[in-house]
């Protein structure tokens, strides 16, 4: 039963919990390798503060790459924990072998359009002339290697979709332990500045890369990347990109503010308003990860469930992601506003950029609380494969809200309107998300589920 991963049996807290720890530790982790980056590339002597603007300046880059992994890893992954709880192993197989060829394909292109543009890009992104050297430095190299990116982004859901969350988590930690150790070396004994941030970054995920496709290819896995499944199927293609669009759309989207926050933020503030959104988003990285980590955790227990027709679980999980999320998310605004200051100072100790950021944060963190209701709602349409929907609340929360909020607020209120954008977002988008999902998806599989208790007792009367 171990071995197959069943997650009808048990408890749903306990099945979700048994995926999300490890997916947590892989996310701390992982967002302490990036945070480490970003400490190392904050203390290069002389240039550290304009290093770290030109890395924020490569965020979008960044941020496109980890959508289309989005678009084709976690597209895919949900539609195999599906497969799997009816029992259909071969499909499965064949969605994940497709997208892992979508993930090359697209690697590939990525690389040499990303190659050929980056520097007006850059410089459209918000580059002035004292970063631009930093963020082309970056860039180039974190482009080169574009593809391990997305291999090991991609294929680890896979990984989690078969119950394997401490494989998953492993994946990450390998990466970060190369990572972390090779920072220093890199940046500061070979003297190699933000370029030896990003190519510890680059070899980093290689290795994670390759773990991650021994293990699919091992006799480890219940669903194997065999050659027989990489022929592309339009049906699967068609099937992965719908879904996928969602977490596509929201990585593509959190890329276009980025650029907009660097660009009004330049235009409202300068270089160090652009370093303290680059602390912010790093402190929001670090408070996100657990419910992160919890809702990737639920997708594939969600998910096996509605593929085994097991209803009346699939409710308990969606209780357990919102309760869980919502005390989760209060405590951290809780955090946040009572000890800003020490978040800061992890990032830099430059007191001006301190007192310039705290009540930055305090403002961006209000209504942090309300993501979590975002996240469960986005959680269950994914799981389910409800795609429509799910890239609906992808495009209002972005798209509708925080793109237009944050051109227009900084004209009436400067540079804090740049910041006031994100709770605006997180208060409408949550209220509308999980709105939704409990009268559609929620009435949905209560009918099932109340059909099919009838049925029982009827057949039980007998």
């Amino acid at each position: 039963m171990e071995r197959i991963n069943d997650f009808t049996q048990g408890g749903m807290g306990k099945n979700i919990l048994k995926l999300a720890v490890p997916l947590m530790l892989a996310q701390l982790v992982n967002v302490l390798y990036n945070i480490v980056d970003r400490m190392y590339i904050a203390r290069i002597p002389e240039t550290g503060t304009l290093a770290l603007t030109g890395l924020g300046i490569v965020l979008p880059i960044t941020l496109c790459i980890s959508a289309f992994t989005q678009l084709f890893g976690s597209g895919g992954a949900p539609l195999c924990s599906i497969a799997r709880g009816r029992g259909d192993i071969e499909e499965a197989e064949e969605i994940m072998g497709n997208s892992f060829v979508l993930l090359v394909i697209s690697g590939i292109a990525l690389t040499i359009i990303g190659m050929i543009v980056k520097r007006p890009i850059l410089t459209l992104f918000g580059a002035s002339s004292e970063t631009i050297v930093f963020a082309d430095a970056y860039a180039q190299i974190y482009l080169l290697g574009s593809l391990f990116v997305m291999i090991g982004l991609g294929m680890n859901p896979f990984i989690n979709s078969q119950g394997f969350g401490r494989i998953g988590m492993m994946t990450v930690i390998i990466g970060a332990i190369i990572n972390i150790a090779l920072d220093p070396i890199f940046i500061f004994a070979f003297g190699l500045g933000v370029r030896g941030a990003a190519l510890a970054t680059v070899l980093a995920q290689g290795v994670s890369s390759l773990w991650v496709l021994r293990f699919l290819r091992s006799d480890k896995a219940i669903m194997r990347l065999r050659y027989s499944s990489l022929k592309l199927q339009w049906k699967h293609v068609k099937s992965i990109t719908m879904l996928g669009i969602s977490g596509f759309v929201m990585s593509i989207t959190s890329s276009a503010v980025q650029i907009i926050n660097n660009k009004m933020l330049q235009q409202f503030g300068g270089d160090m308003y652009v370093a303290a959104m680059i602390i912010i988003n790093s402190i929001r990285e670090i408070f996100s990860l657990p419910v992160f980590g919890l809702m990737q955790g639920a997708q594939p227990v969600l998910g096996f469930n509605y593929g085994a027709k097991a209803y009346d679980r699939v409710k308990k999980g969606i209780i357990f992601i919102t309760i869980a999320g919502t005390v989760y998310t209060c405590t951290a605004v809780a955090i946040t506003n009572l000890f800003p200051g020490f978040f800061i100072r992890i990032f830099t100790q430059d007191i001006s950029v301190v007192n310039l950021t705290v009540p930055c944060l305090k403002l961006y963190f209000f209504g942090f609380y309300m993501m979590s209701f975002h996240f469960a709602g986005q959680t269950v349409f994914l799981s389910l494969g409800k795609s429509k929907k799910a890239a609906f609340f992808s495009m209002l929360r972005k798209i509708v809200i925080v793109i237009p909020m944050t051109l227009l607020l900084p004209r009436w209120f400067g540079s804090s309107g740049v910041f006031a954008a994100e709770p605006i977002s997180n208060f409408v988008a949550g209220v509308a998300c999980f709105t939704t999902m409990m009268l559609t998806v929620w009435r949905e599989i209560d009918d099932k589920d109340k059909y099919q208790k009838k049925a029982l007792e009827e057949e039980t009367t007998r």
